[in-house]
């Protein structure tokens, strides 16, 4: 059976990385500053910082790597921009949360906000792939779990032992 294609700005391949990296590492920032007591200044630094300089750095990546892949110049701008665009959108939602919800608050919606966030864009090219969504959902929801968990325990140890 033939999978179906998704062409232009829907297409999953110039968005789901940059929002995968975006929903993780957003949620672990957030997670291991709380952690670690971090002011609420500090964790919207930290966000802008990812959806700026390490953006860049991620996109940059992807393009040089879609020209060492041959793809068409004009192509492989348009996928690059359009990752460090979904990045930088979902990297200011959790900014949103941050500067909203106090404290623990925001850690708690932040969790829930990735979640649904990567599961829904997971449920998508499960669909996109015709593979079963909760089997592919549950896989990679656990993989940000173990983040956060890590995130957590990194962000614990340092307020403990650096100061």
């Amino acid at each position: 059976m033939d999978r179906p294609q998704v062409a232009g700005l829907a297409s999953p391949s110039r968005y789901s990385f940059g929002s995968t990296a975006a929903i993780v590492t957003s949620v672990g920032l957030i997670a291991g500053f709380g952690a670690a007591s971090v002011p609420r200044s500090a964790v919207v630094s930290g966000l802008l910082i990812i959806a700026v300089a390490d953006n860049i750095s991620d996109s940059l990546s992807i393009h040089i790597y879609q020209e060492s892949e041959n793809l068409e110049a004009r192509v492989a701008l348009r996928a690059t921009l359009t990752n460090f665009a979904a990045r930088f959108l979902v990297v200011l939602s959790f900014v949103g949360i941050v500067i909203t919800f106090p404290g623990r608050a925001a850690q708690a919606v932040a969790t829930a906000w990735g979640m649904l966030l990567l599961g829904g864009l997971i449920y998508f090219l499960s669909r996109l792939r015709q593979v079963r969504p909760w089997r592919e959902i549950t896989k990679h929801l656990l993989v940000a779990v173990v983040v956060v968990a890590v995130s957590r325990v990194l962000g614990g140890w340092i307020a403990a032992h650096v100061s």
